[in-house]
């Protein structure tokens, strides 16, 4: 488990422009909205472990006006339910070749690739990124996904990157203080 670090990760203009632009936010799952191990029980069930403080990321991005999505290449019952609880509309699961359903997706809320941010961890998540307007990996994905994208978290999958990304958006976009206001009254 990662341990909490003080440090920011650095953010630049280009980085600040593009996070500016952002009005769809893409999630990979494994990897980025947990830390990636998958729990199979005997009987079949698929047991994922979530971090509520990426969930409240999400619901801020999400109550700042950005739309929110997930894109994953595995089906699982418990991402739907996850999904839900946070109210994703867009989850889109069982899609190895993301960068299709991406496209889809970007239609389907008539968005230019400029206007969508995307959060990846492993080598299928490339595509995405490199299409996407803002390509973000978490901390510990593979080094091809680090080398490609244009800002790295400080945190892990499942350990606050989620979080930390929604944050990026929010402040760059101006957001931050007033959806934290709300908690400091």
């Amino acid at each position: 488990m990662n341990t909490p670090t003080n440090r920011a990760a650095a953010v630049s203009d280009d980085v600040l422009e593009r996070a500016r632009a952002v009005r769809l936010m893409v999630f990979d799952v494994d990897g980025v909205l947990t830390d990636g191990r998958l729990f199979l029980g005997d009987d079949g069930q698929e047991y994922k472990s979530f971090n509520s403080r990426d969930g409240h990321g999400m619901r801020m991005l999400k109550d700042s006006g950005v739309t929110l999505a997930i894109l994953t290449g595995r089906r699982s019952q418990v991402v739907s339910r996850r999904a839900a609880d946070l109210d994703i509309e867009h989850v889109i699961q069982g899609r190895r070749d993301k960068l299709p359903a991406f496209e889809d997706l970007l239609s389907t809320l008539a968005l230019p690739p400029s206007a969508a941010a995307f959060v990846g961890d492993d080598l299928v998540d490339l595509p995405v990124m490199r299409r996407a307007g803002l390509g973000i990996a978490v901390a510990d994905a593979a080094p091809e996904v680090l080398a490609h994208a244009h800002w790295v978290t400080t945190r892990a999958g499942g350990q606050g990157a989620a979080r930390e990304a929604c944050e990026l958006i929010m402040r760059a976009q101006g957001q931050y203080e007033r959806l934290i206001a709300a908690y400091l009254t």
